[in-house]
């Protein structure tokens, strides 16, 4: 299985935190290949600058180190992100649908409201 994670997911498991389900845990172990998109790396700074959140200072190296894979942002990938149905309101999660959906990929995550989209979710 090919995963794209998300913020709080990839947070929780970088942070060896208790929140992390047992699910999510063993998705990640068992994945070919664990993506993070680049939506993510600016959802982190952008709240890390604002005071909302503590994560790696070197986030690229920690996930190379972790042997993430790294997803750019491609126009595709916001084309279909501003073309998705308003089931979700933030631009981040709009995103890793898209890039989800365009790249053939799994999308983990902790929201349920993701599931509404067509693309493949596991809810952990």
């Amino acid at each position: 299985m090919n995963l794209l994670l998300d913020t709080h997911i990839l947070l929780w498991w970088l942070g060896g935190s208790p929140r992390l389900s047992k699910k999510a845990k063993t998705a990640i172990e068992g994945a070919e290949t664990a993506w993070v998109s680049a939506a993510t790396g600016w959802e982190i700074e952008t709240k890390r600058a604002r005071g909302r959140l503590e994560a790696p200072e070197n986030l690229e190296e920690t996930l190379r180190a972790g042997n993430f894979l790294l997803l750019p942002l491609s126009m595709a990938h916001a084309i279909a992100a501003a073309r998705l149905p308003m089931f979700h309101r933030d631009p981040f999660d709009r995103m890793l649908v898209a890039q989800a959906g365009i790249e053939s990929l799994v999308l983990l995550t902790a929201d349920r409201q993701l599931e509404a989209y067509d693309v493949p979710v596991i809810v952990a």
